[in-house]
């Protein structure tokens, strides 16, 4: 499982014209990308690590702060572009996977206390975001 986290001052996700999901107060953006050998567990231990995880300003985290996070699933985090100009998804679940492992990944961070909005799994998403910092980290598990 791979994360990009973003923390932001607010960020939004729309699909076909419609807000789907958003944060309006400081927080996390996290885009989560599954690969083939991801679990449940592998879920619930990066949203535990994210939660707790200390960019937020003073080296607060969300658990400290009560800050919400917005979800997107990203399987383009998977992307291999070491041969040629158009990536390879091999690396990246198929839908059938990755879905009940996002769902998975949200559910544990709420499990956790979060607020968490999420994007629309699959869908042509337009992410909106105020990056705070910035500060952007990669995360892996």
């Amino acid at each position: 499982m791979r994360a990009v986290v973003q923390r932001v001052t607010r960020a939004s996700v729309v699909v076909e014209g419609e807000v789907v999901g958003s944060i309006d107060e400081p927080g996390l953006l996290v885009l989560l990308g599954v690969t083939h050998d991801d679990t449940v567990e592998k879920a619930a231990a990066l949203a535990a690590k994210i939660w707790t995880l200390r960019i937020l300003r003073d080296e607060r985290s969300c658990s400290d702060e009560g800050a919400p996070i917005l979800a997107i699933s990203q399987f383009t985090l998977y992307a291999d572009t070491r041969k040629g100009r158009r990536p390879s998804w091999s690396a990246a679940a198929p839908g059938p996977i990755s879905e009940p492992l996002y769902d998975a990944f949200c559910a544990a961070l709420e499990d956790l206390g979060a607020k968490v909005a999420r994007g629309r799994f699959g869908a042509h998403m337009e992410v909106t975001l105020v990056n705070d910092g910035p500060v952007t980290l990669t995360l892996e598990n």
